[in-house]
């Protein structure tokens, strides 16, 4: 049958009034948080948290949801959790103010509000075919959900795409692209800021080896990469970034990547030194430069894949 407008205007009302009391209840809970101070988080333990997040599914705001349920996390996560869930809260304290003033933001700030509250969204951008690299995929999960993540690099069109799938809890999402390989595709982009996400469309081969690799830029460049995207989006935890020419060192008790021709370095948001993917980066570069794609961030540098300093295929880190 045919969509009806009229119906599905009303019912896009109805779930924004939803939200909009949502954001206003959850408004008032920080609010009583930061009055009897943060020491009653930690004392209160995780049950908070989860009756807060089953609010915001209830006015059909998973967005919010999501966000409640990791501040759970944060008293339980070591030294200076109050901190950390200080910073938190301000910025779902922003989204919150954002929402309830979405009317007054420009476009693009008011798409990502929406994207990051939680309502739906549909690739509106045009298709786009190219030979898409596979620089990464990886997998989440929480209880509910597991979520794939595959980044992906056009070379004609130079432009980096996410694409997202979801299987239920203990179950994997179906779609797989190998890393490394290169894909003949066409993607459609998603709305909201830099157009990252993206849909997957018609496939005209199937995959074969790349013989192209990410084209790369050093760590202080990456860092003002991911400083200019939060101006389009506060929330953004990082962005995607292949560091060339870099070399993984030791920095106390943790790592980062080094620029080989320069004095800058980016840490690795891997706690410690027990992480498998890390021992394959430092096993690949043996000393010397290497190519690294990942996600740059507020936590630091997250390395997915690397390549090495002369001929040899992509080595999946995570």
């Amino acid at each position: 049958a045919a969509s009806d407008p009229e119906a599905a205007r009303r019912r896009a009302e109805r779930r924004a009034e939803r939200v909009t009391a949502g954001a206003t209840e959850l408004e008032q809970r920080l609010a009583d948080l930061l009055r009897t101070g943060l020491a009653g988080a930690e004392q209160a333990g995780y049950g908070l948290w989860e009756e807060t997040a089953a609010r915001m599914v209830d006015a059909q705001a998973p967005g919010l949801a999501s966000r409640v349920r990791e501040l759970g996390a944060i008293p339980s996560s070591g030294p200076g959790w109050p901190v950390r869930l200080l910073e938190e809260c301000a910025l779902l304290h922003l989204l919150d103010r954002g929402w309830l003033g979405r009317e007054r933001l420009p476009d693009g700030l008011a798409a990502t509000v929406r994207s990051r509250v939680g309502l739906p969204t549909s690739a509106d951008g045009p298709p786009v075919r190219d030979h898409w690299l596979v620089l990464a995929q990886y997998d989440t999960a929480d209880a509910r959900l597991t979520t794939r993540r595959v980044w992906l690099y056009g070379a004609e069109s130079d432009r980096t795409a996410l694409l997202l799938s979801y299987g239920a809890a203990g179950r994997a999402p179906e779609l797989t692209l190998p890393v490394g390989a290169e894909l003949d595709a066409e993607i459609s982009a998603y709305p909201g800021p830099g157009r990252q996400r993206a849909a997957l469309g018609r496939r005209f081969a199937p995959p074969e080896s790349a013989r192209t690799r990410p084209p790369g830029v050093t760590t202080s460049q990456a860092a003002v990469r991911y400083g200019a995207a939060l101006r389009d989006d506060p929330w953004l935890d990082s962005v995607p970034v292949a560091l060339e020419r870099v070399v993984p060192v030791p920095d106390g008790d943790g790592w980062q990547l080094a620029d080989a021709d320069g004095d800058t370095a980016l840490p690795l948001a891997w706690a410690g030194g027990n992480h498998p993917g890390l021992w394959r980066l430092v096993a690949l570069a043996g000393g010397a430069p290497v190519t690294v794609f990942g996600e740059c961030g507020h936590r630091g540098f997250t390395p997915l894949t690397a390549w090495p300093a002369g001929p040899g295929p992509a080595v999946p880190l995570c």
